[in-house]
């Protein structure tokens, strides 16, 4: 096999780039690292409108589908975006306006039922002779309620001084909300124009790939879309059922706050697997505030149904909608959250689904599988369609002495009252 020349400086760019690269990779990585953070408003809004675009579709293929006037198709783009935009609003303030209060009261209501109860446990200590009577007067001597005060208002001001904390505050608040803004902003340019962009990238690809690759890279990025709005839409749907699973519970075994922390755990359960335990433990935190013992009675409940969406609900409704098997999932869920949290939690599942199908595929390629097999569904034969027999127009036979026409045929040329044979 003979390289060209053109292929030779192709192969020798790369490896004197690989060089730069490992060379100065100090300063590589700090270019690379500007450059991410800078982009990081704009990846933020891309997962926006991809996460909108889901609501927004749904909407337009409800939004008047059967009329064609032409001022249905022009506000059919705008009517849904808002729709979507609302909807997502709304439910976001939903679940602060159950969670938020309660949580503040509950942490009110601790703080306030700590000092009685640190006093009631030294009577308890004291009765039973377990510690001595020196350090028994030590602790009745100390004021809980105000060194509860000043250990919040440690975590409050931090390790500096207040002045300093309070201009990180603002700084760090003030940076948030502009790159909300801009992301919000830059999620809304590519909703409102995800058709002419979409044009614009199938144009690039068709002009500066070769047909092999354009190929690849439109399959590769619709296993991808497919597999993250399958997987979107199916952890959405199993956080609804397991908010909806834990409120019924508590209802029936009477747990106090049982609709808050049903929203909670549901908002909380996107995250996939560990999601619950985190609002488990908040939940039982409120409990605790009224019955330490129903908040380990909960905590219970908690376990048995996490098993119950861990084993059934999870991978059926999730892991069966993206073609991910069970033990996949959780594989992903744990190397994705040890790489990069939370955000690795909900990233891993979807990337790991297109990259199994795109394995899995190609491996059923090389194996002469047919493509029935990837869908496990059966194959169906095509149905023959019935002919129907056409008639025969009836042709007028030649005309000839003593010929009469047909019976079944009609005199469309005979006036009326004439006869026929004349």
């Amino acid at each position: 096999m003979k390289l060209e020349m053109k292929q030779l400086f192709k192969i020798a760019g790369v490896i004197f780039l690989l060089y730069l690269a490992i060379e100065f990779w100090p300063a590589v990585a700090a270019a690379a690292g500007t450059i991410l953070g800078a982009a990081v408003p704009l990846l933020i809004g891309c997962g926006i409108a991809y996460v909108v675009g889901i609501l927004m579709g749904w909407f337009e293929r409800h939004y008047f589908p059967r009329s064609g006037k032409p001022v249905v198709v022009k506000s059919r783009r705008i009517v849904s975006l808002c729709a979507a935009i609302v909807s997502l609003l709304l439910i976001i303030g939903l679940v602060i306006g159950l969670i938020l209060p309660e949580l503040i009261d509950c942490i009110m209501l601790l703080v306030n039922k700590i000092p009685p109860a640190m006093d009631l446990l030294l009577e308890y200590v004291e009765s039973w002779g377990i510690l001595p009577e020196d350090i028994i007067g030590i602790l009745e001597s100390i004021d809980w309620k105000s060194r509860i005060g000043e250990f919040l208002q440690a975590l409050t001001n931090g390790l500096g001084g207040v002045m300093g904390t309070v201009i990180k505050t603002v700084s760090s608040v003030f940076s948030g909300v502009v790159t909300t803004l801009l992301a919000i902003i830059f999620a809304l340019y590519l909703l409102l124009g995800k058709d002419r962009l979409k044009n614009q990238a199938t144009r690039l690809l068709q002009n500066y790939c070769k047909p092999k690759w354009y190929g690849r890279i439109l399959y590769v990025l619709r296993t991808l879309n497919d597999c993250f709005h399958k997987y979107i839409v199916g952890q959405c749907t199993e956080a609804v059922i397991l908010g909806l699973l834990c409120t019924i519970g508590m209802l029936l075994l009477q747990f106090p706050y049982a609709t808050m922390i049903g929203a909670l755990i549901a908002f909380t359960a996107l995250i996939p697997i560990a999601g619950a335990y985190i609002g488990a433990g908040v939940g039982a935190f409120m409990i605790l505030t009224v019955s330490p013992i129903k908040a380990v009675f909960f905590l219970i409940f908690i376990v048995v149904l996490q098993q119950l969406e861990g084993n059934i609900i999870y991978p059926r409704v999730v892991g069966s909608s993206i073609g991910l098997p069970g033990i996949w999932v959780l594989t992903s869920v744990t190397i994705g959250g040890g790489i990069m949290g939370i955000a690795g939690m909900l990233l891993g599942v979807p990337l790991t689904a297109a990259f199994y199908r795109i394995l899995q595929e190609d491996l059923h390629r090389r194996e002469g599988i047919p493509d029935t097999v990837l869908t496990e569904e059966p194959e169906k034969k095509p149905k023959k369609k019935k002919e129907k027999k056409k008639k025969d127009p009836v042709e007028n036979p030649p005309e000839s002495a003593g010929t009469e026409p047909s019976a079944a045929s009609p005199a469309e040329d005979t006036p009326a009252g004439e006869n026929p044979e004349a």
